[in-house]
């Protein structure tokens, strides 16, 4: 089928981030109930809607980092505009604004070869998303995220991302709702920390970074502790096979999983130190 109508893709405004939010939620992704307001935070440039007629219709996000690493997400259009060209042109026109740089993305897993055939996307490994109940009572020795420099998680953030992103954390770490901890080694460095926010479904945890499993573990289970007995997320990199053991050893049951994916190399991160993806929207 071919276009119809006046078709014009432009930058979201904050408030369209709202759209993009809702139309994640009847997707089923689950978004966190403020992450327009940090992934807008991220880049206000980097999201994109296109209108049939003034109407939104599709949407998608380019999220830049730095020069050289963007991260794209949120690419949804609206089930009776699909195969009809619109979302084509928005997806060229949202990677382009990305220039050279490296980019990546989680893509549902029926989708993995269009991306590759669209815009040379390569294959990764996949990320798993498992669901459980907090709950428990908080290990010892954790410290809340808010008594420790800000400059100095930037850091420990900036080992296990491909980038520095301070201006999206300044936003995720203070949103409402969202519990974080660190973990200090005897020098008093940090050697994790992770999120738990909450979510249109109970919470979701990322990222969880840890050292070795056993500081991953203590993290885990405070993050648990301080939601109580609701419904808890973990987006887990699937060749981490110790995060996904602490998954399994809480009885947490597998949702679904995505391909994560980039346009260049696979960035040399410490795989076996990230416990828990960020979000599946901006990393």
């Amino acid at each position: 089928m071919s276009e119809r109508g006046d078709f014009q893709i432009r930058k979201m405004k904050r408030s369209d981030v709202d759209i993009a939010i809702m139309w994640a939620e009847e997707e089923g992704w689950n978004p966190g109930i403020n992450d327009a307001e940090c992934f807008y935070a991220a880049d206000p440039f980097g999201f994109f809607i296109g209108e049939l007629d003034d109407e939104p219709i599709c949407c998608m996000s380019n999220v830049i980092y730095d020069d050289m690493f963007a991260f794209a997400g949120f690419y949804v259009v609206n089930q009776e505009y699909r195969n009809q060209g619109y979302g084509n042109r928005l997806f060229a026109e949202a990677m382009s604004y990305a220039g050279n740089r490296n980019i990546g993305g989680d893509g549902v897993m029926e989708m993995q070869e269009k991306y590759q055939q669209r815009s040379g996307f390569t294959f990764a490994y996949c990320n798993i998303r498992f669901e459980g109940i907090g709950g428990g009572k908080e290990p010892a020795g954790l410290v809340p995220v808010s008594e420790v420099q800000f400059d100095a998680l930037a850091d420990y953030d900036s080992l296990h991302f491909p980038s520095r992103r301070e201006n999206f954390l300044h936003a995720w770490l203070s949103q409402k709702g969202c519990n974080s901890f660190v973990k200090l080694d005897k020098s008093d460095a940090i050697c994790g920390y992770g999120v738990i926010r909450p979510c249109f479904t109970g919470f979701k945890i990322g990222p969880l970074f840890a050292s070795d499993p056993e500081i991953a573990e203590d993290l885990f289970n405070g993050l648990l502790s301080s939601v109580g007995e609701t419904p808890v997320f973990f987006d887990v990199p699937e060749p981490n096979r110790q995060a996904l053991d602490i998954a399994k050893a809480h009885g947490m049951t597998k949702v679904f999983e995505t391909c994560r994916m980039y346009t260049k190399e696979v960035p040399k991160l410490p795989i076996n130190n990230i416990f828990g993806v960020t979000s599946f929207e901006l990393g």
